[in-house]
């Protein structure tokens, strides 16, 4: 092989060469055909059946011939050439080769082992405990955990790294795990993945099982957004909470909002709590629920308008190894902002609200749309009523702000008026977070792939995250997790893991206070 190399025939064609050789010597007819009585091969039918399997078979072969380490960037030198930076196709499985009740059993039978595997990734990086802060709780009563549950490297301070560049960081392995992209619960598939609790209201309420046979949400309810979150709306700020503690579906939402919205709003309310076909949750043999299901609607996930924690992959990306996880932003201050999609930078709540229903409901893939049943929304009337509804979702009172978004030193402690100052000063937070919403309505790269070395992490490629939405930090203590995948699951991280993507070497007060103000928006 290596003298055929020599001589520059590429090293694919003499792989398929003595692979599809082998494969044929195999079979008797190949060699009674090539040989004669004493075995010698017969120069020339050897050649020509040689040759014509491999014209054969040969180009097929070749399509699925993986890039070599040497070619992938992110794994030179490793064995697993399937998770090279270019997939071989950009769409997803259309035929299914195995009835369903086969293909749901070797699911089932993979799951524990799949389960396992992520949630010794969840403990290596976390600190999962049960710590909630004391005396400060979400909207309605759900305590909020405190805290950097995010692991140090083992030996190594925060202040510690602090002093270090992103240089030094990264070459020395030191960037906490817990800052890396944190991958899907299972990312070969993706999809879909609502929380328990979010999963028994639908069916109490409904009688839609919106639970998966091959996974289960990964992170502890403790660590979600409250359930089911508060809802107010912009202009009828004199209701207050209008959800009333319970969780608006099909079931209930025309007996609490009528006479409080308008026919229009009230079309589009509907039309956000109909479950509608999604990849995972569709009558198909290639869905993940064990009964044929209606789908999937808008408020499954953006609870109450809201968010309940449920995760998927972002659709605008291939292969999948490079997608990342997303975590369901809230619709809370929709009026206000400018861009939608927590890296899409949609230009409008039209745009994001028919995007996602006739693509992000199927992995970005219109072929698999088309099979699973889209369900088309018109554009000028029900795309655009579902965007009426939506502009009136408000965000939680903040009774400690003024008119212009800042700390009334009369109502606010010590504490939150030093995090102030750090806000708009050494912590340069508000480079982005201006008031009164805490948004610049922009997207802004971090460039997190400064800090490590790229890596396939539970079928994940680890690098940078590109440019992110800018989230407007109003009620940001009712919106855990944080960041645009979860992977930050305190404010606590969350100002450790800007002190260093920032460089502002903030001192363990400035931190504590720093939270504070944040908990007060």
């Amino acid at each position: 092989m290596t003298k055929l190399l020599d001589t520059g025939v590429p090293a694919a064609l003499v792989r398929i060469v003595l692979r599809t050789f082998r494969a044929a010597w195999k079979k008797p007819w190949f060699r009674y055909w090539v040989t004669d009585a004493k075995g010698t091969p017969r120069q020339t039918w050897f050649l020509l059946s040689l040759g014509g399997l491999i014209l054969t078979f040969g180009h097929a072969d070749a399509q699925q011939v993986p890039p070599p380490a040497a070619q992938n960037p992110y794994l030179k030198g490793s064995e697993g050439y399937d998770k090279g930076p270019r997939g071989l196709t950009s769409y997803q499985p259309i035929a299914i080769d195995q009835p369903f009740a086969a293909r749901m059993a070797q699911e089932v039978a993979a799951k524990p082992g799949i389960e396992s595997e992520h949630q010794t990734l969840l403990e290596r990086r976390y600190d999962l405990s049960d710590h909630p802060a004391q005396g400060v709780t979400m909207d309605r009563g759900k305590s909020l955990q405190e805290g950097v549950r995010v692991k140090p490297p083992a030996g190594t301070t925060w202040e510690q790294l602090a002093a270090m560049t992103p240089d030094e960081i990264r070459t020395r392995g030191l960037w906490p795990k817990g800052f890396l992209p944190l991958p899907h619960p299972i990312h070969a598939t993706g999809g879909f993945v609502i929380p328990h609790n979010v999963i028994d209201a639908t069916k109490r309420q409904d009688g839609r099982d919106l639970s998966r046979f091959d996974i289960d949400f990964d992170l502890p309810e403790r660590f979600l957004a409250e359930f089911p979150p508060a809802m107010y709306l912009v202009q009828r700020p004199d209701l207050g909470d209008v959800s009333q503690g319970q969780l608006i579906s099909i079931a209930n939402y025309f007996e609490m909002f009528n006479g409080v919205l308008t026919p229009r709003q009230l079309e589009g309310l509907r039309l956000l709590v109909t479950p509608f076909p999604q990849q995972q949750f569709n009558a198909t043999d290639d869905r993940k629920s064990e009964i044929p299901s209606l789908g999937a609607s808008c408020f499954d996930c953006h609870s109450n308008g809201h968010q309940n924690g449920a995760t998927h992959l972002a659709p605008d990306a291939r292969p999948e190894w490079f997608r990342h996880r997303l975590k369901t932003v809230s619709l809370r201050g929709v009026d206000i902002q400018r861009l939608f999609g927590s890296q899409r930078a949609l230009k409008t709540v039209e745009d994001f609200t028919e995007f996602e229903q006739r693509t992000a409901y199927f992995d970005g893939d219109i072929v698999t749309a088309t099979k699973k049943g889209v369900n088309p929304l018109e554009r000028g009337s029900q795309v655009d009523f579902m965007a009426d509804f939506e502009e009136m979702l408000d965000f939680p009172p903040a009774p400690k702000l003024d008119l212009f978004g800042k700390l009334d030193p009369a109502k606010a402690t010590q504490a939150e008026m030093r995090g102030q100052g750090i806000f708009f000063g050494k912590g340069k937070c508000d480079s982005c977070h201006q008031p009164p919403y805490y948004t610049d309505n922009s997207m802004h790269d971090l460039k997190t792939e400064r800090f490590f070395k790229p890596e396939l992490v539970n079928n994940a490629m680890e690098v940078g995250d590109g440019s992110i939405k800018t989230f407007a930090l109003r009620g940001v203590k009712d919106n855990p997790p944080y960041l645009h995948d979860e992977r930050l699951l305190t404010l606590d991280d969350t100002v450790e893991f800007f002190n260093l993507v920032l460089a502002d070497k903030l001192t363990r007060q400035e931190k504590q206070d720093l939270v504070a103000f944040l908990r007060a928006l």
